[in-house]
């Protein structure tokens, strides 16, 4: 048995208020006057004061704003690279990102093309990054994807949605401030939450399980229940179970693996564009084939929270893109031996995927 050697997020401050101290934890990574640190900045904060004014910027430090309205692509993180590249007078000295998965996943992507030549694209994969990425910072503002704490970024291709999944991807250090999460829209919140829930079913329910996963998403899936189904915790409470949730919901991943909702909805997002968190609710709502007792858990948080989700968006689908969504569902394949086994393609076959996708 050959056991993969696997890099955890060597510092992390946790607590109400951490994100103060951002100046004290960048200053001694600078390089020197030349090499800025770059912040990756969610475009929903550019005109709140309240955080923008706590981003410590010095010398050629600068923010770039990124709408996270689409999922992160390949081409994306080429352009922000070739953009730090041309107006920066030397390599960085760090790249901070500020919001949810998708600029957390971009802050990742970024700080390991700006050490690896060639396009984006080629790194989507297993272990293919070989140098290590810039020093980079997560800083989520929303709890849920465990985008702070895995060891992969996931990113839309030209022909896939695929992660860079590599020992470089995890970031050097994350700031979990609950306080930049009390804005977070209802339905955003559940969403996001219930990636972080459905991290934990795949993984708890995975054949790759091991006691390392099982330990963390029984965690974070009993703090899923108490945050989603029961009535007795306080706001405060709430948000600082669920970055929690979704800390211990990543790092469930780390020995295991995702499963069925995850790789169906990634042939949503790919080809309808559909949003990580919306599109593995969609798919998760018609998966009680595969997760009987965790679906019935979820369509109670569901109804809980008053949550209705779109119907009918592959109403419309013609065989032709089916077909696209079913191949790239189909392209990833830990996450069907996961689920499923290792004779999971007996079981999945392009019939049985276009009838749930069908479904939904």
């Amino acid at each position: 048995m050959n056991y993969k050697n696997f890099p955890m997020v060597p510092r992390v401050v946790f607590g109400r208020g951490s994100f103060n101290q951002l100046s004290e934890i960048l200053t001694p990574k600078r390089l020197n006057l030349n090499a800025p640190f770059i912040f990756l900045v969610d475009d929903v904060f550019k005109n709140n004061t309240w955080i923008t004014s706590r981003i410590p910027l010095s010398y050629d430090d600068k923010i770039i704003y990124i709408s996270a309205a689409e999922e992160p692509k390949t081409s994306q993180v080429d352009e922000l690279v070739e953009d730090i590249i041309l107006t920066t007078k030397e390599r960085p000295s760090g790249i901070i990102g500020i919001g949810g998965g998708t600029l957390l996943d971009l802050a990742k992507a970024v700080s390991i093309m700006l050490t690896n030549e060639g396009e984006t694209k080629d790194y989507q994969g297993w272990d293919l990054v070989k140098n290590p990425a810039i020093y980079h910072v997560g800083i989520p503002t929303i709890s849920g994807t465990g985008a702070e704490v895995s060891r992969t970024t996931v990113l839309t291709g030209p022909t896939q949605k695929l992660g860079i999944n590599s020992d470089f991807t995890p970031f050097d250090q994350v700031v979990l401030d609950s306080e930049l999460v009390k804005n977070v829209p209802k339905d955003q919140w559940f969403y996001t939450g219930m990636d972080c829930f459905i991290h934990c079913v795949e993984s708890l329910k995975g054949s790759y399980l091991n006691t390392f996963s099982e330990t963390y998403g029984n965690m974070a899936f009993q703090l899923c229940k108490e945050i989603f189904l029961g009535n007795n915790l306080s706001d405060v409470e709430s948000q600082e179970n669920l970055m929690m949730a979704s800390w211990h919901g990543g790092m469930s991943i780390a020995y295991s693996q995702v499963g069925v909702a995850h790789a169906m909805s990634y042939g949503l997002s790919y080809l309808l564009g559909i949003k990580h968190g919306i599109g593995n609710c969609i798919v998760f709502d018609h998966l009680e084939e595969f997760y009987p007792e965790d679906v019935v858990l979820f369509k109670d948080m569901k109804m809980k929270h008053n949550i209705e989700l779109p119907q009918g968006i592959c109403s419309n689908l013609n065989d032709e893109e089916f077909d696209i969504m079913i191949g790239v569902a189909l392209g990833l394949e830990p996450l069907w031996e996961n689920a499923l086994g290792k004779n999971w393609n007996k079981i999945i076959t392009p019939k049985k995927l276009k009838e749930l996708y069908q479904k939904m």
